[in-house]
C-alpha cells in the first residue's frame, strides 16, 4: 500500500452544480463549504496527515463581484458552524497564499481559526486562499532574493514556500470535470498522483472521497525509478 500523507482538492463545480439546479451560484459555494466539513473528518477518520483545499485562486479575482464577495464571508459561516467541533477533533487549521490582498474581516477569520487550532496534532487541514503557484514561486525566489543568496539549492527553495513545514503532496482530486491544474501547487506536485472526479465537489461525498484514496493505493509510485 501506498503511503499516504498529504492529499491536495481541487473543490471545482460549485457554480455549476447550482447552476444546473436554477439557482445562484453563490448556493454552490455554500453547499461545497458544507462539504469540506465531511471530506476533513473522512480523511480525519483515514489517517491522513495533511488535507490542501483550494478555496481561492489569484485568478478567481476575475469573477463577478457578487460571487467575490460571497466568497469572501464564507470563512466567517464555515467556522462560526463548524471550528468548535472540528478543534475538538485535533484539526490543525492552516492556510498558504498571499492572505495580505483579501479583506480584513476574511483575513482576521483565518487568523483566528489558525490560532485556535495551533496545538492540534490529529490533521492538517490547509486552505489556499488568494493562492496561486506561480505567486508562490515568485514570492519564494523574492525572500531568496532578499536574504543574499547568489545560488540555491531545492532545499533552499522548498524552505521558502508556503508549504515549507509540510510532505508533498501524494494525491491530487480535481471534482467538476475539467483535467487541468489551474496553477495550483506545481512544485509540490511534482510526484503525486492525479486523479479526475466528473462530479461536482459538493456531490463529491465521503464514499467518493474513500474511491479515490482506493485508485491511489492501487497505483505504483515509482518517483523516477523501477519497481
Amino acid at each position: 500500500m501506498n503511503s499516504l500523507k498529504h492529499v491536495a482538492i481541487i473543490m471545482d463545480g460549485n457554480g455549476r452544480w447550482a447552476t444546473k439546479q436554477n439557482k445562484d451560484r453563490t448556493v454552490g459555494h455554500h453547499y461545497g463549504s458544507e462539504n469540506v466539513r465531511e471530506i476533513a473528518l473522512e480523511a480525519l477518520d483515514l489517517g491522513v496527515e495533511v488535507v490542501t483545499l483550494y478555496a481561492f485562486s489569484t485568478e478567481n479575482w476575475k469573477r463577478p463581484q457578487k460571487e467575490i464577495d460571497y466568497l469572501m464571508k464564507l470563512p466567517a459561516i464555515f467556522f462560526k458552524k463548524f471550528l468548535k467541533e472540528l478543534n475538538e477533533k485535533g484539526i490543525r487549521i492552516r492556510t498558504i497564499g498571499d492572505l495580505s490582498k483579501i479583506p480584513e474581516k476574511t483575513r482576521k477569520v483565518m487568523e483566528n481559526a489558525v490560532e485556535e487550532t495551533k496545538n492540534n496534532t490529529k490533521l492538517i487541514l490547509n486552505f489556499a486562499l488568494n493562492y496561486g503557484s506561480r505567486d508562490e514561486i515568485v514570492r519564494a525566489t523574492n525572500s531568496l532574493i532578499q536574504q543574499g543568496l547568489t545560488s540555491v539549492t531545492e532545499e533552499d527553495f522548498n524552505n521558502a514556500l508556503d508549504t515549507r513545514d509540510l510532505p508533498d503532496v501524494d494525491l491530487l482530486i480535481r471534482t467538476g470535470g475539467d483535467k487541468r491544474l489551474s496553477n495550483y501547487l506545481l512544485w509540490q506536485l511534482a510526484y503525486a498522483e492525479l486523479v479526475f472526479v466528473d462530479m461536482e465537489w459538493p456531490r463529491f461525498g465521503r464514499e467518493d472521497f474513500n474511491k479515490c484514496i482506493e485508485d491511489f493505493n492501487q497505483r505504483q509510485r515509482r518517483f523516477g525509478g523501477l519497481v
